[in-house]
């Protein structure tokens, strides 16, 4: 992969436009973030609107790859609408091995509608089409059902279940992983 580097950017999908955030997002990034719903599975609690802001000063700044252990992240917004929806980063893992994370969070109000499904899927073309990865993973709290249906849905394999890995918010938590090999993603298209 050659650096730095950095998308194209609107990406766009059959329903959603993917993009780097702007000052104008705090509101909808709030309106997402501070729902306990959308916390109950992630690192942080429900976030205040100093909180959110802070959170989008630091996605503001990732469109570009300059070294591994950085992240694009994208406000996933509805095509036809322009409203904020959801929260989505592809987070460069290693240049050696050529991997990445994929990681998103929906406002409920957009759940069950194919919208992270459809954002992955796009990660996972940027990644594997843009930069040439040989692996992207996903990592989620195991209770997170829905989540699971989503990795799954565009392909990615199960493949380990770790029990009480980490402690998170007070609690021992399990974690699920999913990966998909590019040749795997090639194949399905």
């Amino acid at each position: 992969m050659l650096m730095p580097f950095s998308p194209a950017f609107p990406i766009r999908t059959d329903r959603l436009i993917l993009r780097p955030f702007t000052h104008d997002d705090l509101e909808g990034l709030n309106a997402i973030q501070s729902l306990p719903e959308v916390a109950r599975y992630v690192y942080w609690e429900p976030r205040d609107l100093d909180e959110s802001a802070k959170a989008l000063e630091i996605r503001i700044g990732q469109t570009t790859l300059t070294e591994e252990k950085q992240p694009i992240t994208v406000a996933v917004e509805l095509a036809g609408t322009g409203e904020l929806i959801g929260d989505a980063m592809l987070f460069w893992q290693s240049e050696q091995h050529r991997s990445a994370e994929v990681g998103y969070v929906f406002h409920p109000r957009h759940h069950g509608r194919g919208y992270a499904t459809e954002t992955v899927a796009a990660l996972l073309e940027l990644g594997f089409d843009g930069m040439d990865l040989h692996r992207i993973f996903g990592r989620i709290d195991a209770r997170n059902d829905a989540s699971a249906r989503v990795l799954e849905r565009v392909g990615m394999r199960r493949e380990a279940h770790l029990v009480e890995n980490e402690m998170v918010k007070g609690e021992w938590t399990d974690e699920v992983v999913y990966a998909i090999l590019q040749r795997e993603w090639r194949a399905r298209r």
